[in-house]
């Protein structure tokens, strides 16, 4: 029987890091861009949702984005950011089609790039494997 391995190599290493890094950015940007006083009204208007949860949902991206770059609570983060994206698939767009108006390719990119965070884990370049007596789980 045949065993998947993933090579340890510096490309591998650097894909991680780009990968955290890419994600991370995208998130940050949208989360700080959720802290504008007009995001109130998308919340409060066609989603239904109260006022309140302005700040909740805009730190629930921020800060995580934050800590996928540094890479530490990698896979948390990335766990909180699927359900986020679950929620923008799910919810916010009502998965309708995959592209045009309305599409979510951009949410699946997002959840499915979160998805191999969760799985592989922050790799070599993070602040986490720069810390050996952190526990694996924090990862």
């Amino acid at each position: 029987m045949t065993e998947a391995v993933f090579r340890e190599n510096k490309l591998h290493d650097i894909a991680h890091m780009g990968i955290r890094a890419a994600i991370g950015v995208i998130f940050i940007l949208h989360g700080t861009g959720k802290f504008n006083p007009g995001f109130v009204g998308f919340l409060t208007g066609p989603l239904g949702l109260p006022a309140e949860m302005q700040i909740p949902i805009a730190l629930a991206e921020t800060i995580p984005g934050i800590l996928l770059i540094i890479g530490i609570l990698s896979r948390i983060s990335s766990s909180l950011l699927s359900i986020i994206m679950l929620g923008a698939i799910f919810y916010v767009k009502g998965a309708a089609s995959i592209t045009g108006d309305g599409g979510i390719e951009f949410e699946l990119i997002l959840l499915a790039s979160n998805l191999v965070i969760i799985v592989t884990g922050p790799g070599r370049i993070s602040a986490a494997h720069a810390i050996k007596k952190l526990p694996r789980f924090l990862h």
